[in-house]
């Protein structure tokens, strides 16, 4: 062997499996929970898309996040909201509800995606008014999206009217309440 020449280490046994163990330097000991404020809700729908969103400044679309979009119905008031996350972050890339007055309009030159209009979308936290376009896999699931969409917002459109009747209803009770009890005064 020459000086520059170096013999490797030979393994014994003991140390081939020696696995090393360090204690963490911090204990967690309280576990936190994490709130998602999708508790209280079942997913109607959940399909894979991609979400741009229109940047009216610089009058291009601008990519909002790939994932998947989910229609949520609240399991108490029976209203549905569309929710998507970015795959790897899971931040909220899309959060609003579907009202009626929201329109899936074909996008121009494409069978697979959709854009629409959106007055609150809250994704960011604040609610500001979007134009959105959503583009899927095939032309299948983006019609299958946009049978799905439509139905929750008939759900929506039923929601708020059984409220309206329920309000109407109360009303009417408390209305009869009332004239039975001024009747029982009278005698």
């Amino acid at each position: 062997m020459s000086e520059h020449e170096t013999k490797e280490p030979v393994e014994t046994g003991a140390e081939a499996e020696h696995d090393p163990h360090y204690d963490p330097v911090i204990k967690l000991e309280h576990q936190v929970e994490v709130k998602t404020h999708e508790e209280d809700e079942d997913v109607q729908f959940k399909i894979r898309a991609k979400l741009f969103r229109f940047d009216k400044e610089s009058k291009e679309w601008k990519e909002r996040g790939t994932g998947d979009v989910r229609l949520l119905k609240h399991k108490e008031t029976k209203k549905v909201r569309l929710v998507m996350r970015r795959d790897k972050t899971l931040k909220v890339c899309a959060n609003h509800f579907l009202s009626s007055d929201i329109k899936l309009q074909p996008n121009v030159g494409s069978d697979r995606s959709w854009v629409y209009n959106v007055t609150a979308d809250v994704s960011d936290g604040e609610p500001v008014a979007e134009t959105l376009a959503i583009r899927f896999a095939n032309s299948e699931n983006a019609e299958l999206f946009k049978k799905e969409f439509e139905a929750a917002q008939e759900a929506n459109k039923q929601a708020a009217g059984e409220k309206k009747d329920d309000g109407d209803a109360t009303a009417k009770k408390e209305d009869a309440d009332a004239a039975s009890k001024a009747e029982e005064k009278k005698e």
